[in-house]
């Protein structure tokens, strides 16, 4: 199994649902960045489950250990190592041999031949605990070359806001649904209640936007900014679509309508619109970055669903029970935020963008 992400800078995270625990080790941080445990339970926070009526009831408080690599408040260039122990688990609800639909627990089944099913395991979204405690200390890092990542939930359901970035960033942890308008914010809570009513779930979209991002970040052919953010946001297990700036827009439009003009402005060369989403050529333009990632309805839902008794190899019935969210999307913007930061990070890098003297000074 792929367990680790990134090439100079690299998070590689470990545990299950339902086991001892979760976690993370981050290799490549520079040595002399100030961190605190606060720093990275300011993001798990906002990412852990529980806090709302639009969330799972499963509460975790998510309380992370710094187990190496910092020594008096700052890093010391060695592995990071951080620990979140599971201590909410209820593995009643699990059973290795019914399948559930739209999980891993088939293709883990298929593949490996043994697993630990209970809350699906390695599969599970509590996986990405570790992505947010390795984005939390590439947010740290970013920080120094001011570099700013936010998202926000642009869409839930058939439910959809285009807010300002002055809302998002002003706006969207101001409510339960992370939506950075006020009006749709109420529309979307509505929308995902009267879902969990019905014993359902409902999908949306998070978008994602990095402002700060000088040019130049990001490689030609095989590892453009777009195609390594692709597969950072992909890897997370409930994203099923990703696009960049206009994203699948652009195939109704002209390339007229498509192609950003190019001004010079204060003797500084600027693009007039983002419909690139400030990439061209798999390199930074030095616009803002602006991706969306599509995310599917929770697969566990309390109403009955076809599937298999492996055991037994007979068709049955089944009928979900458990804790889970009704809507994943307000819980997915910290680990889409994580997993851009720790890309951004990467290859700034490996661009020779990261100001080591700097980072020591501090």
């Amino acid at each position: 199994m792929s367990n680790s992400f990134g090439n100079l800078f690299s998070v590689t995270t470990f545990g299950e649902s339902h086991g001892g625990s979760v976690g993370a080790v981050v290799d490549g941080c520079p040595a002399g960045l100030e961190l605190s445990k606060e720093d990275i339970q300011s993001e798990l926070d906002r990412r852990r489950p529980g806090q709302s009526d639009v969330s799972t009831t499963r509460d975790e408080k998510d309380l992370v250990k710094i187990l190496s690599g910092v020594f008096k408040g700052k890093t010391i260039g060695t592995p990071i190592g951080m620990l979140v122990e599971n201590r909410d688990v209820d593995s009643s609800k699990y059973s290795r041999f019914e399948i559930r639909p739209g999980h891993a627990d088939l293709t883990y089944e298929l593949k490996y031949g043994f697993r630990d099913f209970r809350g699906g395991g390695r599969s599970s979204g509590r996986e990405t605990v570790g992505r947010v405690c390795g984005g939390a200390i590439a947010k740290k890092i970013l920080d120094l070359i001011d570099i700013e990542i936010y998202g926000h939930v642009k869409k839930v359901g058939r439910v959809e806001s285009n807010p300002t970035y002055s809302q998002i960033k002003s706006f969207t942890e101001e409510n339960p649904v992370r939506c950075a308008d006020p009006d749709k914010a109420i529309e979307m809570e509505e929308e995902i209640l009267k879902t969990q009513k019905m014993g359902d779930s409902v999908g949306g979209i998070v978008e994602v936007i990095v402002e700060g991002i000088p040019a130049g970040i990001g490689e030609p052919v095989y590892k453009k900014l777009e195609s390594e953010l692709a597969r950072a946001v992909m890897s997370v297990g409930a994203v099923k679509g990703f696009e960049v700036g206009a994203g699948f827009k652009v195939a109704d439009m002209k390339g007229s309508m498509s192609n950003d003009p190019i001004k010079i402005i204060n003797n500084q060369i600027e693009l007039e619109g983002n419909n690139s989403g400030g990439v061209l050529g798999g390199i930074s333009t030095g616009m803002p970055v602006v991706f969306r990632a599509a995310i599917k309805p929770t697969p566990s839902i309390n109403k009955k669903q076809k599937t298999i008794n492996l055991k037994e190899m007979k068709d049955i019935e089944i009928e979900i029970e458990g804790r889970h969210d009704p809507c994943i999307c307000p819980r997915v913007v910290p680990v889409l935020e994580s997993m851009a930061a720790i890309v951004i990070t990467d290859l700034s890098m490996q661009a020779g963008k990261l100001p080591l003297d700097k980072i020591q000074k501090e």
